[in-house]
């Protein structure tokens, strides 16, 4: 099975992102077909034909194949001629005029998931400037799929979670709860981040207020907070201090600070505790 769409799109946006840094003409990439051990190059850009589309790289063959195999970038400043890798992708190469190459693993967990090229048509050396943005890029790639692996991860436990009344058990239900809502924003997938904040929806559902509670006038969806208050409120309502919620949610400390106030002035609450078990009453947080 070839790499999911929104995988694609980070590969895609990864390509974008390298041929402007650097200036190179062409770049090209793909990642790790699961179950196999090769690199299906999906993604093209700046490429004059399809000669490089589809094609499968193996483990220690050709450039891509070397930076697989040791887990690094390799460069090469004339591909044909270059007796530092082996030739088996030497015609698709040719037709697409390519000469310097640099391949850059895509790495998470110790395991490459792919690689990112990125060429020139005449022979001349890749500098060490240009090498430095194709690390880069490669690394948004292996932060996009880091996020999506955590983020499936999560969903997994979530799914079979059914909660009891125990205080453990409800501290790992929140605890799952927090990091889905501080994963979403990062999640470009359209319906994966859906899923995500559905599965927080019935999280919280599940700590559905009691009837008398509803009519304190605490009732779920009257209190009105924003989805990024919400957000700092189920990290703060794992304990995280308003750094720890900045850093995992992708914002300032001031701007979480901020997103504080606003929820609990909604929540009518004078402190942090009294917002996160505000929120929980009124059926917002788990």
């Amino acid at each position: 099975m070839a790499a999911d769409a929104a995988e694609a799109v980070e590969m895609r946006g990864a390509l974008v992102r390298l041929r402007r840094a650097t200036g190179l003409p062409v770049a090209f990439g793909g990642l790790v077909d699961p179950g196999r051990r090769h690199v299906r190059i999906s993604e093209l850009s700046g490429t004059a034909t399809a000669a490089l589309s589809a094609l499968a790289v193996s483990s220690g063959n050709g450039l891509g194949g070397k930076a697989v195999a040791l887990a690094r970038p390799c460069a090469v400043t004339d591909y044909s001629t270059s007796r530092q890798i082996s030739h088996e992708y030497d015609v698709a190469v040719a037709t697409e005029g390519l000469c310097s190459v640099l391949a850059v693993p895509v790495v998470v967990r110790r395991r490459v998931r792919g690689v990112l090229y990125g060429a020139l048509r005449t022979a001349q050396p890749l500098g060490d400037r240009t090498l430095g943005a194709a690390v880069a890029a490669a690394r948004d790639v292996e932060q996009a799929l880091v996020v999506r692996d955590e983020a499936r991860d999560l969903l997994a436990v979530a799914r079979k979670q059914e909660p009891s009344v125990t205080d453990g058990a409800w501290e790992e239900v929140r605890e799952a709860h927090g990091a889905l809502r501080a994963m979403a924003p990062r999640i470009a997938d359209p319906a994966l981040r859906d899923e995500l904040l559905a599965v927080c929806g019935r999280l919280a559902d599940a700590a559905a207020p009691s009837s008398a509670e509803r009519e304190a006038g605490l009732a779920a969806r009257e209190v009105g907070l924003a989805p990024r208050e919400l957000d700092v409120l189920a990290c703060v309502a794992t304990g995280a201090t308003n750094a720890v919620a900045a850093q995992r949610l992708g914002l300032r400390p001031e701007t979480v600070k901020g997103y504080l106030r606003a929820a609990m002035r909604k929540l009518g609450a004078h402190t942090r505790l009294e917002a996160v078990v505000a929120a929980r009453r009124a059926g917002l947080l788990p």
